[in-house]
């Protein structure tokens, strides 16, 4: 009798279906797959490999839920060619926050302004165009700390140029940060 033999993912495809609608933190879909293969390599990263297909919504840093009816996307899924290419035209190929980019030998990047992981889709209305350095700190920073950082350089640069004006505007979006408890 040739029994197939079930994989890391079943594994973690089984505990989520039989407890849908439910947020479930890593550790206990972890330990429900060593239970049945005690030498699992990385069932984290399997854990996170469904979400980033779809399968799964994170709630949260480390608890995902499977809801039976959540028809996720991909959100490793880069933009068509011909989206980024129009992103890329209608943003001058110049990075939205610098202005550096190809006319200076700066690589550029299609970033989406509301990330797949949140929902963003990959249409043109939710690109922008960044250097390799502001898509970078997004992505390490995510965008209210990296508006933050931004702020902050452009309030000292706004001081170093004597632009009152944009010293001003920043320090209010600053404010808003703050207010809302963001920054």
């Amino acid at each position: 009798m040739n029994k197939k033999t079930k994989s890391v993912n079943d594994y973690i495809k089984e505990y989520f279906e039989a407890h849908p609608n439910q947020d479930i933190e890593h550790g206990k879909v972890v330990d429900y797959v060593f239970k049945f293969i005690p030498k699992a390599r990385d069932p984290w990263r399997a854990v996170r490999m469904l979400y980033q297909k779809g399968w799964l919504i994170q709630i949260r840093k480390g608890v995902y839920r499977r809801d039976p009816n959540y028809k996720g996307q991909d959100v490793t899924a880069p933009f068509p060619n011909e989206i980024r290419e129009q992103i890329f035209k209608k943003d001058n190929y110049r990075c939205v926050v610098c202005g550096n980019g190809r006319h200076n030998g700066y690589e550029i990047h299609a970033d989406h302004i509301k990330s797949q992981a949140k929902g963003g889709t990959s249409v043109l209305e939710n690109g922008q165009t960044l250097c390799s350095e502001h898509n970078l700190m997004k992505k390490r920073y995510g965008v209210i700390e990296f508006l933050g950082k931004y702020c902050r350089n452009m309030i000292e640069r706004a001081k170093q140029y004597k632009d009152v004006i944009t010293e001003k505007m920043f320090k209010e979006i600053l404010n808003i940060l703050k207010k809302y408890k963001a920054d």
